[in-house]
């Protein structure tokens, strides 16, 4: 049965709203909801989107998102606020914190908890709002429309907003019940291109330990309902987590736990505010509505053609989230899991979780129907760069201490990046050390000195879900993808170098990074200059660079000979390579040979990692070796020389450098305290 509620003028706007959107939901079957001619539509009055699916994103490298800016604390005020206005059907808002999105950004459409205030994205709304366009749905207190309607209702404006803009995904985020909501209408709509990011769904309710609060709820005197939400409160979250989100990251311990202090005694009071949020004949409306969501949503999952990213938490008290992430991850044909081991039901409140980041590293981020990997790319923030390199990779950086050379181009070595262009386009082209671990040295280098961002051409095994399963946490390869790792092809090296990026390619690629024992600072280049004449064609500046300090951190014990004679790890090797995209078939020689594997590596006391980018080489005149191979072959050949050169170079040098060991740095940096110790002189 359709809702037939009147429109009224929209009641005085909080100041958490942009505007309020009232809708009439049609029934399931019926007509599609009307508009009355005051009322805009989802986007219509806002719309200044061109149907341009690769517009530029133009937002600068490590720029501010303001995550962390608001807290569960903004949460309770603003819905507080919302419920005295109340009134009438659910309806949209777009929250004045979203602010105006880049041009061309994708419309993403929050769809709420059982709360149905709307504002469970609250900590999100900032750093959302600058690449999304953001409306979130608001389901009044009063509001008992079935669930069949409020899906009719979600329906009818994803239908609107895809005949606006037909080849522009539309992203559904539900919070638990709102997850139903979207997989519901994903489900009556496989032809609509739609991304669906669902944290902990209730579409696992069947299974809940909610089930037999019910009859509870329904006996329990109004007087005593206050107690309800207050306890849930601390059964849906961990109040410290939610607590430490507005808490500034990198302050010392003392001052860290004063903050953390204040945030928690103004929090633990407000949670009571929940009955006023959650009355309790709503509470029970509600979940008979989860009730009837998940039965409804279970039977039609083979339906689902969307692309799914399932966001679940191991501490979920409320409901089986971990269980019903293996659950979607087997039924749905295109899902992803994100597991979030330490986290509890409300996921989307807590400390740590930036959900840009988590779309983002999962490349799941676009304009159009497929990720496009060199236009869809967003820049890290200042946020990511603190949380990945001063925060998670901080012991690592101060284990290998890393020593950054460069060459001005009157061929002097000097200290730090001063010798790399500061415009592009620009080839970084070196050694490719065991592992990759001189990658995040590299990106935080570029990003700290030169504010630059690196594309780095990596492996398409790395891109690949199929290497994932339905417990996957956030990784490494995830923030690899943030810090603008993009699968390795001639075509996305065409386009970086056409938009002057600054790309970093390896030649000896997976060959050269996977080595075997013996083969430390070995080159693996095809015999063929891929990369020159293309460098050619864009007046593209390369740098030639090498790196030394692998073997001071670990010995390789265990190579891919060794493992092969082994033969349950041989099997899984082979596992492994099988769906793997095979590159370079067509070469002969070692660097054909891709088999991807996990060397067996056996850690030492931490030595030191050098870098030295070599002198530039401008191709900007030497047009002459786009036809003529013979050239490109010698260019090619002096640019492999050159990175053999500066190894040796550092491999000598490093012998002069009287902190090569951890120890002595330890010690020079503990007496002079300071944060690095000095090197040899270049």
């Amino acid at each position: 049965m359709a809702l037939s509620l009147p429109f009224s003028s929209p009641p005085l706007l909080p100041r958490h709203f942009h505007h309020f959107l009232r809708l009439r939901p049609a029934a399931v079957t019926g007509a599609p909801p009307s508009y009355p001619s005051s009322t805009p539509t989802v986007r219509s009055l806002e719309k200044k989107v061109q149907n341009n699916a690769n517009s530029d994103v133009n937002l600068e490298v490590l720029y501010d998102d303001k995550s962390g800016t608001e807290s569960v604390k903004d949460y309770l005020d603003a819905s507080r606020e919302i419920i005295k206005s109340d009134g009438g059907p659910p309806r949209w808002f777009s929250p004045l914190e979203c602010g105006q999105p880049v041009q061309g950004a994708p419309l993403l459409l929050f769809l709420p908890g059982i709360d149905g205030t709307g504002f469970g994205l609250i900590l999100h709304h900032k750093s959302l709002g600058r690449v999304f366009e953001v409306r979130c749905l608001h389901i009044p207190v009063t509001d008992r429309s079935e669930f069949k309607e409020l899906v009719a209702f979600v329906e009818y404006s994803v239908k609107h907003e895809h005949g606006l803009s037909p080849n522009k995904p539309v992203y559904l985020v539900g919070d638990s019940f709102g997850c139903c909501l979207a997989l519901a209408v994903a489900a009556r709509n496989p032809i609509i291109d739609l991304v669906l990011i669902l944290v902990n769904p209730a579409s696992s309710f069947g299974r809940s330990q909610l089930q037999p609060l019910l009859p509870v709820l329904e006996a329990l005197p109004s007087d005593l309902h206050v107690a309800v939400p207050y306890l849930l409160s601390f059964v849906m979250g961990d109040p410290v987590k939610m607590a430490m989100a507005t808490v500034a990251d990198g302050l010392p311990p003392q001052q860290t736990f004063g903050e953390l202090s204040k945030s928690l005694t103004a929090l633990l009071p407000r949670l009571s505010d929940l009955a006023d949020i959650i009355p309790k004949e709503t509470l029970i409306w509600k979940i008979k509505l989860l009730k009837s969501a998940s039965s409804y949503v279970t039977s039609r999952l083979h339906a689902i053609k969307a692309e799914v990213l399932v966001l679940a938490s191991g501490k979920d008290n409320l409901l089986p989230s971990k269980d019903e992430a293996d659950r979607l991850s087997s039924l749905l044909k295109n899902c992803r899991v994100r597991y979030f081991k330490d986290s509890g039901h409300t996921l989307l409140f807590e400390d740590g979780i930036n959900l840009l980041t988590i779309i983002k590293g999962v490349n799941m981020y676009r304009h159009s129907k497929c990720v496009d990997f060199v236009e869809d790319y967003l820049p890290p923030t200042i946020g990511e760069f603190r949380k990945s390199f001063e925060q998670g990779n901080r012991l690592f950086h101060h284990a290998i201490s890393p020593v950054m050379l460069s060459t001005l181009r009157t061929g002097r070595i000097v200290k730090g990046l001063r010798g790399i262009p500061n415009e592009g386009p620009v080839l970084l082209v070196g050694y490719h050390m065991l592992m990759g671990l001189e990658l995040s040295s590299i990106y935080e280098a570029f990003l700290s000195e030169k504010r630059i961002i690196i594309r780095g051409m990596a492996h398409p095994f790395l891109f690949s879900s199929r290497k994932e399963n339905s417990q996957q946490e956030f990784s490494r390869f995830d923030e690899m993808n943030v810090f603008g790792a993009l699968p390795v092809s001639p075509m996305n090296l065409y386009r970086l170098l056409a938009k002057k990026s600054f790309v970093l390619l390896y030649p000896g690629g997976a060959r050269e990074a996977l080595h075997r024992k013996g083969e430390e600072y070995k080159l693996f280049w095809p015999d063929q200059p891929e990369f020159v004449r293309m460098a050619a064609r864009f007046d593209a500046t390369i740098v030639p660079f090498g790196v030394v300090g692998e073997d001071d951190i670990a010995e390789l014990v265990l190579d891919y000979d060794d493992q092969t004679r082994i033969p349950f790890i041989r099997k899984r090797i082979e596992e492994i390579n099988q769906d793997a995209v095979r590159i370079r078939t067509d070469r002969s020689g070692e660097v054909s040979n891709q088999e991807l594997y996990f060397p067996g590596l056996l850690p030492k006391v931490p030595g030191r990692f050098y870098f030295l980018f070599g002198k530039p080489i401008e191709t900007r005149e030497m047009k002459s070796i786009l036809k003529d191979r013979e050239n490109a072959n010698k260019l090619y050949l002096q640019i492999k020389s050159e990175i053999g050169s500066i190894i040796a170079y550092l491999k000598r040098k490093r012998e002069e450098d009287p902190y090569r060991s951890i120890f002595q740095r330890a010690i020079y940096q503990a007496s002079w305290g300071v944060d690095s110790a000095p090197t040899f002189e270049p």
